[in-house]
């Protein structure tokens, strides 16, 4: 009798169901991981810029008094072009000391600024207003897509149906077909381009533009100069790659 109530624990064990499989696939079923990427296109609506201007003088408030002029006209060209004082922001003040070669013992200001531009085309115009009004540090600009989210649904749509695709491909060369999702994964989005940069020669002259001759009654009032065209400027698209991992469970087909 004792033999007996020993052995019952064993066979309750063995009559017990199965635990199910922590990857979420049943008994008969096969369990895949695919990993896939996925690609979108956006046009960039806001670019961003790091502008301003750097001076030297003789001694410290020198320095400082031809920055601050020189950061006003810069600042006001801005403003007729339409960017308001919310997307400006100081990136850099900076005075200090020069120590070594020729112009030592002078001094050296910057005043270094980001500008927010939401009218993308009008940046090649933008850089142009701001080197003629006496800004001689330019770098970029950074060219951004705002809603990331938004412009990104279609990869994240086109790294989806890739991994399906394959999935489906293994499934048909195995005799298997696909029964259900167990499991998607965001990879997030990797291969974003870095900035591009407009870099500009703040010491070098405006190119020379050569005088034409016109013969002009001698009453007439001589028209004012055109203004000068932008700096070369082309927006392009952003390109944005993500990166899914999905976990189908296929069984007999």
């Amino acid at each position: 009798m004792r033999q007996v109530l020993t052995l019952l624990p064993f066979l309750a064990a063995a009559c017990a169901p199965a635990s199910p499989d922590p990857r979420g696939v049943e008994k008969g079923e096969t369990f895949l991981t695919i990993s896939a990427t996925g690609r979108a296109e956006a046009r960039p609506n806001e670019a961003r810029m790091q502008l301003g201007v750097t001076s030297q003088g003789a001694n410290a408030g020198e320095a400082s008094r031809l920055n601050r002029e020189k950061m006003a006209r810069v600042t006001a060209a801005l403003t007729r072009l339409g960017i308001k004082e919310e997307d400006l922001q100081t990136r850099n003040l900076s005075l200090q000391r020069i120590d070594y070669g020729r112009e030592r013992g002078q001094y050296r200001a910057s005043n270094i600024v980001e500008v927010r531009m939401t009218d993308v085309a009008r940046v090649g115009e933008a850089v142009t207003t701001v080197t003629e009004a006496g800004a001689n540090v330019v770098g970029g600009p950074d060219l951004r897509v705002s809603d990331r989210e938004a412009a990104n649904r279609s990869a994240y749509a086109n790294a989806y149906k890739a991994a399906r695709s394959r999935a489906e491909a293994y499934a048909d060369a195995a005799g298997l077909k696909i029964v259900r999702t167990v499991n998607i994964v965001d990879g997030g989005e990797y291969g974003v381009p870095s900035p591009s940069y407009v870099t500009m020669d703040a010491a070098a002259p405006p190119p020379a533009v050569a005088p034409q001759r016109m013969v002009m009654p001698e009453q007439a009032v001589p028209a004012a100069p055109p203004p000068p065209p932008g700096a070369p400027f082309n927006p392009g698209v952003n390109r944005t790659e993500v990166r899914v991992r999905v976990d189908f469970a296929l069984k007999p087909a």
